[in-house]
């Protein structure tokens, strides 16, 4: 398949698009399947990915715009998405949100705490993801025990 002359080849890019079949209906797929390997989707896998599904980049840059879970640049290695929902606020979501993100504020480059509005975990709450695993009853602690136990964050993260 001809390249575009402006084009510089991102093979993982072209594996995705391969796996998919080189169909457009399958963008968002392809484009979680970049991310998981790459880590985000640049501009590089943007061109390829137009290229192999023909489509514009235009088309494929609005598309992942437009979902919030893509990223466009290299970001820490793990997402916290906390529940920010009535239902865990009712449960001390709230007090518990602001000292995650106090607590691991010195830790941003390594993990990112983005606000959600429900996870379908209403029963368990506070409820969150950590790097898409849904964790019920919240503890702050132990959630940073966890992360320190992994190397996710500092030893020095209280």
């Amino acid at each position: 398949m001809p390249m575009l002359i402006d084009t510089i080849d991102d093979a993982s890019a072209r594996a995705a698009c391969a796996r998919a079949a080189n169909r457009p209906d399958a963008l968002i797929e392809i484009l979680h399947d970049v991310q998981r390997t790459s880590g985000f989707v640049g501009d590089r896998a943007i061109a390829t990915i137009a290229d192999a599904l023909n489509l514009s980049r235009a088309e494929v840059l609005g598309v992942l715009s437009f979902y919030h879970d893509f990223r466009r640049q290299p970001g820490p290695r793990h997402i916290l998405k906390l529940c920010r929902a009535e239902a865990c606020q009712a449960v001390g979501g709230e007090a518990l949100a602001n000292r995650l993100e106090a607590a691991l504020a010195s830790a941003a480059d390594r993990i990112e705490i983005r606000s959600v509005y429900c996870l379908g975990n209403c029963a368990l709450g506070p409820a969150a993801l950590l790097d898409d695993r849904p964790i019920g009853r919240l503890d702050p602690d132990a959630l940073i025990d966890e992360l320190t136990a992994n190397g996710a964050l500092p030893g020095d993260v209280e």
